[in-house]
């Protein structure tokens, strides 16, 4: 066993960037490793549905030449997780062409590791028929129909495959969707560091500094994993962990906030304490890992939810803000009418959906706010139109924005122009939207069967 394991997290997200004076001082305390998450579904369904990546070509080109670099130097292994944000097959074949672009450039020489979790759909029916696929809370309904019609679907590897994928000999591994503690939690297992200590540590990492006090840019983190506690502390010396902000990251992107669930068990922070070891650094002593004796996969979806196009338009007309409700409504009742006139169609399937957020009212978080009933002395509205063809949604918000313009309110006699719109033209394209259509979890009988590598000599 190695009585200690050290793991670089470069940054919170591939192509959100790092200080190159951090990863020099991160390769300077020669870690076993460097990782990087790639991706979420933070950004929404877009990007898994679409296949296109978050960050620019050129953001992400540029964190990965540093990185190889590093790794060329130390001669250590290289991860990234959820290639190209979604984690679909396209997103690992845009990241690999990035990096042999940069290995040619670079005169490089590695074998590298792709790790593929977009779902074959035949495999999904037969588990679904065979009930093991289950739904997490809130699940939309899931049938055979929903499978097939999904652009891509795709499962998060826990960290067997990359490991298998080390063990192979891959020095750089290029995964698709994956959940982001595999990442750094897959060397320091296969170096036998502690399973609490290597799954907690992972979890502190996987955003980068996040879990710094006051992040004030995404940078470089690092930790050291032994068999019952580690270390983790920022590479920048500006930057600070302290005991609250290494433990309130278990609180990120998680629902409960002392227990983690990952493929193979759960990350189990309850009896964790954490103690400063100076003024930037911070030990944590305590964290079990509980494996569950049965691997889950989360599987995410997306479909084709339409095409879209956005109006944006200000309302400050005291008499109009008095009665916004009833006025959008009656707006939009009557414009149905206006649409069946002019387009043979209204909303709902076959026609459009046109939907108004209020911002300054209600627009962040609709009907959870509790300040729902204050109004300032103006609003924004943003007015979406989605319909089957660009060309539909263009024509019905085109119609719809002259329509509301002049909407008119009981107490004005005349001509009334309501809004006011900050572009010309009102309307403008938005192209395809999606919409997720799984969050459920496949039992597989072996937690490499849905995920395919492929070996490079590059």
């Amino acid at each position: 066993m190695t009585a200690e394991v050290r793991v670089l997290s470069a940054t919170g997200m591939l192509g959100s960037g790092f200080l190159e004076s951090s990863l020099e001082r991160g390769v300077a305390l020669a870690p076993h490793v460097i990782a990087a998450d790639a991706g979420s579904t933070d950004g929404g369904p877009a990007y898994l549905g679409s296949g296109t990546p978050f960050f620019s070509r050129e953001a992400t080109a540029r964190d990965l030449r540093l990185m190889l670099r590093a790794r060329a130097r130390l001669g250590v292994p290289m991860i990234v997780g959820s290639c190209g944000f979604g984690g679909g097959d396209a997103g690992v074949d845009w990241t690999r062409d990035i990096v042999l672009a940069i290995a040619r450039e670079e005169g490089m020489r590695f074998r590298l590791a792709l790790i593929r979790s977009e779902q074959d759909r035949d495999y999904l029916k037969r588990r679904l028929r065979e009930g093991r696929i289950l739904p997490l809370h809130p699940a939309p309904p899931l049938d055979e129909g929903v499978i097939e019609r999904s652009a891509h679907i795709v499962g998060a590897m826990g960290h067997e495959p990359i490991v298998a994928a080390l063990e192979a000999g891959a020095e750089v591994v290029l995964a698709g969707r994956a959940t982001d503690t595999s990442l750094f939690a897959a060397v320091p297992l296969m170096r036998g560091a502690g399973a609490g200590p290597a799954w907690h540590a992972a979890k502190t990492l996987e955003c980068g500094t996040a879990a710094v006090v006051q992040r004030k840019r995404p940078d470089c983190l690092f930790a050291w994993v032994r068999e019952d506690h580690f270390d983790v502390a920022p590479c920048d010396p500006e930057m600070r962990c302290t005991p609250q902000s290494v433990a309130s990251h278990t609180l990120y992107e998680n629902a409960d906030p002392f227990l983690v669930t990952e493929p193979s068990g759960v990350i189990d922070t309850t009896e964790a304490a954490y103690e400063a070891l100076d003024a930037r650094s911070v030990r944590v002593r305590g964290s079990r890992f509980r494996p569950s004796g049965q691997v889950t996969i989360k599987l995410e979806g997306a479909e084709l939810a339409g095409y879209q196009s956005v109006i944006v338009a200000g309302v400050r007309e005291p008499y109009i803000l008095r009665q916004l409700d009833a006025w959008l409504g009656g707006m939009q009742a009557r414009f149905a009418e206006r649409a069946r006139e002019a387009f043979g169609f209204g909303p709902g399937p076959g026609g459009y959906d046109l939907r108004i957020r209020v911002y300054g009212r209600d627009g962040v978080m609709g009907r959870l706010e509790p300040r729902a009933g204050e109004l300032g002395h103006e609003v924004c509205l943003l007015i979406t139109v989605t319909a089957a063809r660009q060309e539909t949604a263009r024509a019905v918000a085109k119609s719809f924005a002259h329509f509301a313009l002049h909407y008119p309110i009981p107490e004005w006699g005349g001509l009334i122009s309501g809004l006011a719109f900050p572009f010309t033209p009102a309307e403008m394209d938005r192209g395809p939207v999606y919409r997720f259509t799984l969050h459920h979890v496949v039992r597989p009988d072996d937690p490499l069967e849905m995920f395919r590598t492929e070996m490079l000599e590059v």
